[in-house]
């Protein structure tokens, strides 16, 4: 009997390695879905949308996209670990659905390692901290030197353990000034609040704030990219403010269940690369200063490792505060 159990073994396991290049060789042999976890025209879909545009081209097959909103991507990011890893059920991954989220649940339903194949790094905008004009502040130094002189300086960002939340609690923290959360449901509400006065400083994706900077209904003073962004020079990053560690983005990547063959997750990660550097994508990206570059998914894997561990302590402290 026990020669029978380690022959039925041996021969699970090479049934399981001789499957893994048929199944690599047919895929796609279905419709591919490419789960976002926001509604239509936020930046998880527009990612998702843009792969399922051109991946056809480079890899044959259909793409979709299915959008699975709700409890700040912990719903899309369930269903994605629960899918079969055979190259069918993919999602745009990110820092707030895989480092944030889970840091601020008490069960989040997954690990954000173990549970996926994380395959591609897409990109994404740095943040800015933008105050309205009637504040009187015009650099960080003003923010600062008003904010230790008077009560807590209330700031708008998009929701509760947003990258624009995070970014702000952790300035509160290394500048040592009171800061007051004030959350929305949303990016245009909390801009729209902002623009109007009703609070005074808030803090989103370069993306949501550039076209308020362009009409001069709210001023930039500081932002949490590498380097400075081309079309506005004078704006300063926080990194050359003093702040090194405060280097942000809102970015996004491609991931799949644990288990997906690796031929698939290669094939995927060329392909995702090349998409990126198409001309009118890079267009498209320039313009909204997304950050992007090249990673192999053991890359990808190790910079979502590091940005849980740089994000989760503190998004689980403002979860707790929150």
């Amino acid at each position: 009997m026990r020669y029978l159990a380690l022959t039925l073994v041996v021969a699970v396991l090479g049934a399981e390695t001789a499957t893994a290049p048929a199944l690599a060789a047919e895929w796609p042999s279905r419709p591919v879905r490419i789960i976002a976890p926001a509604t239509a025209g936020g930046a998880a879909d527009t990612f998702a949308r843009t792969l399922a545009d051109h991946l056809p081209d480079l890899l044959g097959g259909r793409y979709f996209v299915e959008n699975r909103p709700g409890a700040g991507g912990l719903i899309a990011a369930q269903i994605t670990a629960a899918a079969e890893a055979d190259g069918h059920a993919l999602m745009t991954s990110s820092v707030a659905y895989h480092a944030i989220a889970p840091a601020m649940s008490a069960n989040p339903g997954f690990h954000p390692l173990r549970d996926f194949t994380h395959i591609a790094y897409i990109g994404g905008p740095p943040n800015v901290f933008v105050v309205n004009p009637g504040l009187g502040v015009r650099t960080l130094k003003d923010l600062i030197a008003l904010a230790k002189r008077g009560q807590p300086v209330g700031y708008v960002s998009p929701g509760v353990g947003t990258m624009g939340h995070l970014t702000a609690e952790w300035l509160a923290q290394l500048a040592d000034i009171p800061l007051q959360h004030i959350p929305h449901k949303g990016a245009s509400q909390a801009m729209m609040d902002l623009v109007a006065g009703t609070v005074n400083l808030g803090t989103m994706t370069w993306t949501t704030a550039l076209g308020q900077i362009r009409a001069g209904k709210v001023i930039p003073i500081g932002i949490t990219s590498n380097a400075r962004v081309a079309e506005y020079p004078d704006l300063p990053t926080f990194k050359e403010l003093g702040y090194p560690d405060l280097v942000a983005t809102t970015w996004f990547g491609l991931s799949g269940p644990a288990g997906v063959p690796k031929e698939i997750v290669h094939k995927l990660n060329e392909a995702t690369v090349k998409v990126m550097a198409l001309p009118e994508v890079r267009k498209r990206l320039e313009r909204d200063a997304i950050e992007t570059r090249a990673m192999t998914s053991d890359e990808f894997t190790q910079f979502m490792a590091s940005e849980i561990e740089k994000w989760g302590p503190l998004a689980k402290r403002v979860g707790q505060v929150n």
